[in-house]
């Protein structure tokens, strides 16, 4: 009987002490797994639907605000552009003229830009000055696509160098009364909005960014 006293009076004693908590990583593991539900739920972001619903709304009127102000009219940029392309169509044709003078010896004047003597779709000479047109044509559906960036616009930049073109060529040479004319510059026009609309929507693509 006394051992058994002994012993149960040991055991009190033993429960009675107060234990050490835990230090370091263990002392933080303990009151992790420890902690009440409400106290961690405490801790939690809150995300309701209503606050997800207001924040895409407000990354889209961002956006749109942002499409908004790119797509906004600015004539200055608008008349730079124009004037870019039409320097820049001007300057290679001169430049495919002067590699025709190298390969074929033909006459280096400007009435191979602004007249319609030149422009033949039924001999051989004509249609060095043809090529060269078609080929600057070309070279304008990249300057659509380098300067202007947007699809469609290109019908609208394709026009207005045709026509200024044809400005100049009014004042410079009178009327262009030659079928042959109009053909070979329809056609290049032609070249030059749809491929400038691929050109421009590859670039457009490429601008999307991929989540």
């Amino acid at each position: 009987m006394a051992i058994l006293r002994k012993n149960r009076l040991s055991t009190a004693s033993s429960n009675d002490q107060p234990t050490t908590p835990p230090r370091g990583p263990r002392l933080a593991l303990q009151a992790l797994f420890t902690s009440s539900p409400t106290s961690f739920a405490a801790i939690q972001p809150k995300l309701s639907p209503n606050s997800l619903a207001s924040f895409i709304s407000s990354a889209t009127s961002t956006t749109n605000a942002a499409s908004g102000s790119s797509n906004r009219f600015n004539p200055k940029l608008i008349f730079s552009q124009i004037v870019a392309i039409q320097s820049i169509h001007y300057l290679v044709l001169s430049f495919l003229f002067q590699i025709s003078y190298v390969l074929t010896g033909s006459t280096i004047t400007i009435d191979r830009i602004f007249t319609t003597k030149y422009l033949n779709l039924w001999s051989t000479e004509g249609w060095i000055d043809n090529s060269a047109v078609l080929l600057s044509s070309i070279v304008g559906a990249f300057l659509l696509a380098l300067i202007v960036e947007k699809s469609k616009k290109c019908l609208d930049f394709s026009i207005t160098l045709f026509s200024v073109h044809l400005i100049f060529c009014i004042i410079y040479d009178g009327f262009p009364a030659s079928w042959d004319w109009w053909i070979i510059n329809i056609l290049g026009l032609i070249v030059m909005v749809l491929l400038g609309e691929y050109l421009c929507s590859r670039v457009e693509l490429r601008e999307i960014p991929l989540l």
